[in-house]
């Protein structure tokens, strides 16, 4: 924005502040109570539904609750520890393996066992 529309933006705000008896001290207020709401609120969902985590759970996080999603899901301040250590993956339970043990587990794919592959036109 060049320096000429700002001047005149800046100047078209303080005549409607005027007009309307606005003080800058009641803009510089709203923002910080804006500010500080923003800051109380703890969940956010992806159409900018927010909750601070106090009282009763408005209807969109009792839905996704309810749906399977966890709170957590929603938090938008965590912890810094939590946002720069990535997620372990699950280790893998053998026991619970169908084939553990069987030929299959066991089988090498470069093995001679396997037949040779056989093209369309052998068939």
């Amino acid at each position: 924005m060049d320096e000429r529309k700002r001047d005149s933006i800046v100047a078209y705000l303080r005549r409607r502040m005027a007009e309307l008896g606005i003080e800058p001290g009641d803009v510089a207020a709203s923002i910080a109570a804006d500010q500080e709401r923003l800051r109380a609120v703890r969940y956010r969902d992806a159409t900018g539904h927010t909750w601070d985590g106090k009282g009763d759970a408005p209807q969109w996080i009792v839905q996704a609750t309810s749906a399977g999603q966890s709170l957590e899901h929603f938090a938008i301040n965590k912890a810094p520890e939590e946002q720069q250590q990535p997620s372990k993956r699950p280790g893998v339970n053998w026991r619970l393996d169908p084939f553990a043990g069987t030929r299959l587990a066991t089988m090498n794919p470069s093995s001679s066992d396997l037949p040779e592959p056989r093209s369309v036109r052998d068939i």
